[in-house]
């Protein structure tokens, strides 16, 4: 049912599209663990409330064991109670669910034995995280993977993406099929970012070195008056519900950041502003804290508002409700991965991890974000 089919986008050359249909269900999660000797004499309620309360409450977690999720040493135990030997192993099994939708087919750009470039479309969720196990990029390359059969997958044991796009980002998503390739553009990626420095500067010595370029497309709300803006705000992470490891935000007290915006287009009758953004380090976030930040954050964006903070912020709210598997219900304020913002990732150019040729990927501009001269 997957199709390995070609189509023609906006008048460019065909494109290769794969992806398999998601099934109703998941596959469900296993997470094992070894009782420590510090551990050890804790009952078991005591053992997961305690060391896994960002995954459900109390109530929560007493509802897994009596449903039979959980094994000490492979044998299901239903007591709350069972006092913990050290060394024990402990294995919670998280039920099937049924993920939220998502698309499922993706097109490739680019692709030669140690790389391929995808236009991952908005809505698909990159790597496992929160309630997308399943439904993910990486999920749909090791089924592509699994598929072209095993003399293929011998060639290709590290199919992965190699950075990420937000779940609600379209456009160019880079992967490694070789480990040696993925190791390469990790500290590619990892160096681009370390170039910015305390001040949140960069010199033309330091840019000649990148070995990776990204430039987005965006809508912001409001009119920028600048033709060009150069955003330097740290970024850094506040407590918000939903988020176990914190929010990014515009932080004095966070990491550097730069990002140059350049305006391609006003619609003054519509209040809003089609930008271009190259982005010199890659924080989490970045385009929309920065953006949010000088007061014109992506249209349609829900979570983060002007001064790149989070919207209806209240970092002592928790929802204590849990859904039929013990864990906490979906929040209901937004989070980072709700859609319904406009940005896109539409140029790459980088020096290939294998033969250092500057290669430069480009993905199909959605009609929302091209300029009436594109259109």
């Amino acid at each position: 049912m997957s199709s390995d089919t070609c189509q023609t986008v906006g008048g460019s050359p065909p494109f290769q599209v794969f992806g398999l249909p998601w099934p109703d269900l998941n596959d469900g999660l296993f997470y094992a663990d070894s009782v420590s000797s510090s551990d050890s004499e804790l009952r078991l309620i005591e053992f997961y409330s305690r060391k896994y309360k960002n995954s459900a409450p109390l109530q929560g977690w007493l509802q897994r064991i009596q449903n039979g999720q959980i094994t000490v040493d492979g044998g299901v135990v239903k007591d709350p109670n069972t006092v913990l030997r050290a060394a024990s192993e402990l294995v919670y099994h998280r039920l099937p669910w049924k993920e939220p939708e998502a698309p499922h087919l993706l097109q490739v750009l680019y692709e030669d034995s140690d790389i391929i470039a995808l236009n991952k479309p908005s809505g698909l969720q990159v790597l496992p995280g929160g309630l997308f196990q399943q439904r993910t990029v990486l999920t749909q390359l090791q089924w592509r993977v699994s598929k072209q059969g095993s003399s293929l997958e011998s060639q290709e044991p590290h199919v992965a993406p190699v950075h990420r796009l937000g779940r609600g980002t379209s456009g160019v998503l880079l992967c490694a099929k070789t480990k040696v390739a993925k190791s390469h553009l990790a500290s590619c990626f990892a160096d681009g970012t370390s170039l910015i420095n305390n001040n949140s500067t960069i010199n033309s010595e330091l840019s000649t070195r990148r070995k990776i370029s990204k430039i987005y497309r965006a809508l912001v709300d409001g009119i920028l008056q600048e033709d060009e803006v150069t955003i330097r705000q740290p970024i850094g992470t506040v407590r918000y519900p939903g988020v176990a490891k914190g929010l990014y935000v515009a932080s004095p007290s966070g990491k550097p950041a730069l990002s140059i915006v350049r305006v391609l287009e006003r619609d003054i009758q519509g209040n809003h502003t089609l930008v271009q953004v190259k982005i010199e380090s890659g924080r989490p976030h970045q385009i929309r804290i920065h953006l949010s930040y000088i007061g014109h954050p992506l249209l349609g964006d829900p979570l983060y508002v002007a001064g790149g903070q989070p919207n209806l912020f209240d970092s002592e709210f928790a929802d204590e409700s849990f859904a039929l598997d013990g864990g906490y219900q979906r929040p209901t304020k937004p989070v980072p991965g709700d859609c319904g913002y406009y940005l896109h990732a539409h140029q790459l150019i980088l020096s290939h991890p294998i033969t250092d040729k500057v290669t430069e990927i480009i993905a199909p501009l959605p009609l929302r974000l091209q300029t009436q001269m594109e259109r």
